[in-house]
């Protein structure tokens, strides 16, 4: 992947194209950026633009399997499909832990002093599941029609694919429900393998059958 992205970013140097790869290289030629900083940046996007999605993808699918009930209604309301992605981010958020952060100064929260210069975990999953904020948090409603999650972040550091990754699950699962009027469970969920990392919360597989 690092010889990749560096290929990459040399083509774009010897030959501009009209895209944000080009933008970031010529920042970096006018000393706006390092190369390292380009390169980060562009592992970043291409690594969070893709890995989110599949994750998204597959906790869905799973999470209507386990509600009967949500799958029937969607299966009727097609077109609410933005609205219960938008739960199905909530639920269970593809990205469960916000990247790292550092305080720059002593911040209280929650009553709780948290002092300068610590290193601060933000739990989206938990975010999105709180009740205070959300209703019947552990239920998965898809005409809750309530976009306040943070799956995507917020403010400076709200997700930059966030409209793309919506759009791309919104075509797939109504790809997915259209092709396929009967979908189950092909396999034991205790046996279900989920990705063994901090920030991202995703199934490796999901073995399905499906009949139409």
């Amino acid at each position: 992947m690092n010889d990749y992205l560096r290929e990459l970013m040399a083509a774009r140097r010897a030959a501009p194209k009209d895209d944000i790869l080009t933008e970031l290289v010529r920042a970096c030629d006018r000393r706006e950026l390092t190369g390292q900083e380009v390169f980060s940046m562009v592992f970043l996007l291409l690594i969070g633009g893709h890995e989110t999605t599949v994750n998204l993808l597959g906790t869905a699918t799973l999470a209507l399997l386990h509600h009967p009930d949500q799958l029937a209604w969607l299966r009727a309301h097609p077109e609410a499909m933005p609205m219960a992605v938008d739960e199905f981010l909530r639920y269970e958020s593809p990205v469960s832990m916000a990247t790292l952060r550092f305080t720059k100064e002593p911040v209280t929260v929650d009553g709780v002093e948290i002092p300068a210069d610590e290193l601060v975990l933000v739990s989206l999953g938990a975010a999105n599941r709180d009740p205070d904020r959300f209703p019947e948090p552990d239920r998965l409603i898809l005409e809750r029609n309530d976009p306040g999650h943070l799956a995507f972040g917020q403010g400076p550091h709200r997700c930059l694919g966030a409209f793309l990754g919506k759009l791309e699950s919104e075509v797939a699962l109504c790809g997915l429900l259209d092709r396929f009027p009967h979908i189950e469970p092909a396999a034991d969920e205790k046996t279900l393998p989920w990705r063994n990392t901090i920030m991202l919360r995703g199934l490796e597989s999901l073995p399905v059958s499906v009949h139409g």
